[in-house]
């Protein structure tokens, strides 16, 4: 199966994703908004309840993300791996990647437990980079270590996931022994993963502009419907002590605020758009480099100890799976 087939065939969990991301966005909102109102009627001060209101929506909505968003994810790069593996797929797709998930991650809490321990990894080698490039930048190093910070999280992102593959493409490991294994797969091929750079940033910026540019347009129309709540919040803010008169005179205008509602909601929408359906893309040609340049190799102890020394969450796993 050739990449444009794979990713029409795991599209589901796309979708999927997307009409929980949206839902969650929808209820985040509503609660925000409730939040505003009932502080507005009850003690005159919408912006505390506004304030109070987005909280208890994000608390909720990660509660509630914690046991079901990460079966779409999972099981799509589950999917993938088959994929590119075998080169075919069953017709349920998404049922047989809800299967295969469950049985091998048997709780939500292993699951969680490899992932966070592969971004551990990843995270612990990235930032040791990082601090090289501030190091070599000498009075300009923190804003290029910040630089290659960014760089390298968008990239720790991708391996993550290609690591999470090789977790499902090794099923005769046991999860934590794969995701040893799949970290010395980047150090040993790193040039063929080099290769994908360019179109994973290239994708990002134009999903960024086509995607960000359209709701920055939908939510400020939709703004600009209500402009009695935006006058509100602007005469509040205008109330509240600002560190500087700049600062005072932006968000004390209800154009700003409808410009900054816009822009986040913008950018939500794109985070949301390009997670579920670009960057799954961007991710197949990725993570068949990844497995294909791994098939044949063997890992030996000696290169897993090779890691010990980058990465100390990598050494405890290491020393924990040896146990």
């Amino acid at each position: 199966m050739d990449n444009q087939e794979i990713y029409k065939k795991t599209i589901v969990f796309s979708i999927k994703r997307l009409l929980w991301d949206i839902l969650s966005f929808v209820v985040l909102i509503l609660v925000t908004a409730a939040g505003f109102f009932i502080a507005e009627k009850i003690s005159d001060n919408g912006l505390i309840g506004l304030a109070i209101g987005f909280i208890v929506g994000i608390i909720a909505i990660a509660i509630v993300s914690h046991f079901i968003s990460y079966v779409f994810k999972a099981g799509q790069i589950a999917m993938m791996t088959r994929a590119i593996a075998d080169g075919k797929l069953p017709d349920d797709v998404y049922g047989e990647g809800k299967k295969i998930v469950k049985e091998r991650f048997l709780t939500v809490a292993a699951y969680y437990a490899v992932t966070n321990a592969i971004k551990g990894i990843f995270n612990e080698i990235g930032n040791a980079i990082s601090a090289i490039g501030s190091l070599v930048g000498g009075k300009g190093g923190g804003a290029i270590g910040g630089t290659i910070s960014s760089v390298i999280q968008t990239i720790v992102a991708y391996l993550c996931d290609c690591c999470l593959g090789w977790v499902f493409y090794r099923q005769d490991r046991s999860a934590f022994k794969a995701t040893l294994e799949g970290a010395v797969l980047f150090f040993k091929h790193g040039k063929t993963f080099a290769k994908n750079m360019g179109r994973v940033f290239g994708m990002a910026a134009l999903s960024f502009i086509a995607i960000g540019g359209v709701f920055f347009g939908v939510f400020y129309l939709i703004s600009s419907i209500f402009p009695g709540v935006f006058e509100g919040l602007a005469k509040e803010m205008a109330g509240k002590p600002a560190t500087a008169t700049a600062t005072q005179d932006l968000i004390s205008s209800a154009q700003n605020l409808k410009l900054m509602v816009a822009g986040v909601g913008a950018i939500i929408m794109w985070g949301m758009i390009h997670s579920t359906f670009v960057r799954p893309y961007v991710l197949i040609g990725v993570l068949r480099n990844y497995i294909e340049s791994g098939n044949n190799e063997v890992i030996s102890e000696e290169d897993l100890n090779l890691l010990d020394s980058k990465s100390r969450k990598f050494k405890k796993l290491h020393a924990k799976t040896n146990a």
